[in-house]
């Protein structure tokens, strides 16, 4: 599971909130078949302690969807149906497919160095920009320091509500980045930094002429009909119908309605984006069959390389250039990245031939360690299961 940038763990109130009922009634017939195995996961992911759960899947035998818990503890409202979602770094995915368009279009090179394209950027503390490659941006083998514990002075219930309105230039948290001395020499260890995506998101600015945001919406959104799929930035107004997102702060501690995003990392090429499940589907789905890149970019994309057992990933993961190879318990693997921030948890995976894809969210994150271990099984095993046994 990918944790995008928070020191606080992912869930909510496992007691508080493992009674929450499943959407669909007791009295229900229980589907058969890969339907009902679906509805079981994502109840499980509600018994881990999530507070709503919405699972879109496709496949060539056509679409399957679950939802569980409620999509607003007070009103008790149902999760909506491909609701509206923040992707947290799954915008990562989007970034690095418009950089390797402009690779596989020779504007530039995934061996071109940083500070060629950034020039004096990327310096102090020992940063050099001369050593670090587009490449290692891509995949998180800069050693670039990360930017948040700058924009986020504590994980607390206060320091969200007092610093969440406040918006950062992407220049400006590079420079708040470039404080602090590398973890690394490039290309020599892995170390996810958001840092990376952030500088990514610029030099498609600088060698287009056009922000980032602009190239994604012309070269992935509208070719692929993506209506639902948005580059918002600092606009912190979640379109409906959505679910609420809630953060525990304290193990312990109650839950804070977080569904206003933090605006210090929830603004830029690093994990700014909103969408839906259906659209999110087919972003992947395209993805993987080779209609966004050609042969050669797709190729290096899905070069990956290996990852620290320390990396909070789960064993075999293996980093791409935006995405990351998960292994299945049925054999071969899957392409895919998630998102996290306060109060919300999203996963994007597809099987590498493009055929099922599924799309996970979870919408409350738990400050308790223990609680948090068990929602990312729930989730692992809900894609494993998705993906292995889907028809």
């Amino acid at each position: 599971m990918i944790f995008r940038r928070l020191c606080v763990s992912a869930g909510t109130l496992a007691l508080a909130v493992s009674a929450l009922p499943s959407v669909a009634a007791s009295a229900a017939p229980r589907p058969a078949g890969t339907a009902w195995s679906l509805q079981r996961d994502a109840d499980a992911v509600r018994d881990a302690g999530v507070t709503g759960v919405a699972v879109r899947l496709e496949t060539p035998g056509g679409t399957l969807t679950a939802r569980s818990g409620v999509g607003d503890v007070d009103a008790r409202r149902p999760v909506p149906m491909d609701g509206y979602l923040r992707l947290g770094s799954t915008t990562k995915t989007f970034v690095a497919t418009v950089v390797l368009q402009l690779v596989g279009e020779k504007r530039i090179s995934l061996d071109q160095r940083v500070e060629q394209l950034l020039p004096g950027v990327v310096s102090g503390a020992g940063n050099d920009g001369r050593t670090i490659t587009v490449r290692d941006l891509l995949r998180h083998k800069s050693g670039l320091p990360e930017y948040v514990s700058d924009v986020l002075p504590e994980p607390t219930a206060e320091s969200y509500f007092a610093n969440r309105w406040r918006g950062y230039k992407p220049a400006e948290l590079v420079s708040l980045a470039m404080r602090h001395a590398p973890a690394f020499p490039a290309g020599t260890q892995w170390a996810y930094s958001n840092t990376n995506y952030v500088l990514a998101g610029m030099i498609i600015e600088k060698v287009t002429g056009r922000t980032w945001e602009q190239q994604v919406h012309d070269r992935i959104l509208r070719p692929l009909g993506l209506r639902h799929t948005d580059t918002p930035g600092t606009d912190p107004v979640l379109p409906f119908p959505h679910a609420a997102n809630y953060q525990q702060f304290t193990v312990n501690g109650p839950l804070v309605d977080t569904t206003v995003p933090y605006r210090p990392f929830d603004s830029g090429a690093d994990g700014s984006m909103t969408g839906t499940a259906r659209d999110l589907n087919r972003f992947f789905s395209a993805l993987a069959a080779g209609e966004l890149l050609k042969p050669a970019e797709l190729a290096a994309m899905r070069t990956t390389v290996a990852m620290p057992d320390d990396s909070g990933h789960p064993q075999g993961t293996r980093d791409g250039l935006g995405v990351f190879f998960n292994p299945l318990s049925c054999g071969g693997g899957y392409l895919g990245h998630g998102g996290n921030g306060f109060g919300y948890e999203v996963q994007a995976a597809t099987t590498v031939d493009g055929r099922r894809t599924i799309t996970v969210s979870a919408h409350s994150r738990s400050a308790d360690p223990r609680t948090s271990a068990r929602q990312e099984a729930a989730l692992r095993t809900l894609i494993d299961h998705a993906l292995c046994h889907s028809t």
